[in-house]
């Protein structure tokens, strides 16, 4: 799908960690295309947005966090992460290493909005304060979204407003909210899709890692 402003192809033989240590900072956009059956369903689902019915490349977003004292990157998300002896559903902090993993994650983005400091410490703190709230992933909104994606209605609410609970790049669009900035016009948050972020209308820079293949 298109891309409205300039786009930065990574050399294809970096590996995940090299792509995100040259490009990860603190407030910036995270997408993934994960390679799981469920994932390749949300990419697929997301062709309703593109006049040729390409599938999207995204099916994941979140914010990075910056670095810590361990000198990892860290990120927080709104997801579902499943182990076998614990479940985590909703808002969290992970480690960028999570997805490292070329055969896991095999493309890419970074988006750079252009944030001030100020900005960024908006964003972060919106995301911090979600994660404090122990704010939860929604399902039932995913489904309402594709709802409204299959209607042509992504402006529409079609399930109850829940501000306890959200999914990925809806966590995204609201934390961005908070410093003012919408990156997803004429959509309601609790719609916003992958998709949308890597489309957003407000001006900015976006690296790229492809591997994908349909």
């Amino acid at each position: 799908m298109s891309q409205p402003f300039p786009v930065t192809l990574a050399p294809p033989e970096w590996s995940n960690r090299q792509f995100f240590d040259a490009y990860a900072a603190p407030g910036r956009v995270g997408l993934v295309g994960l390679a799981s059956w469920i994932d390749r369903r949300i990419r697929r689902s997301q062709r309703r947005l593109d006049p040729a019915r390409q599938w999207s490349l995204w099916s994941h977003a979140f914010l990075f966090e910056g670095r810590r004292l361990d000198g990892e990157h860290w990120l927080l998300e709104s997801d579902l992460d499943l182990h076998s002896h614990f479940i985590r559903l909703g808002v969290q902090e992970n480690r960028l290493d999570k997805y490292c993993a070329e055969d896991e994650a095999p493309t890419l983005a970074v988006l750079d909005f252009g944030l001030d400091t100020g900005q960024t410490e908006q964003v972060l703190a919106a995301a911090l304060g979600l994660l404090g709230s122990l704010t939860r992933y929604s399902i039932p909104k995913v489904f309402a979204t594709w709802l409204a994606l299959q209607q042509g209605q992504l402006g529409r609410r079609f399930g109850r407003d829940d501000q306890r609970a959200v999914y990925c790049s809806a966590f995204v669009c609201q934390c961005y909210q908070a410093a003012g900035l919408d990156l997803a016009p004429g959509v309601l948050v609790d719609n916003a899709l992958p998709e949308l972020l890597w489309s957003a209308p407000l001006p900015h820079q976006a690296w790229l890692l492809d591997r994908a293949t349909v």
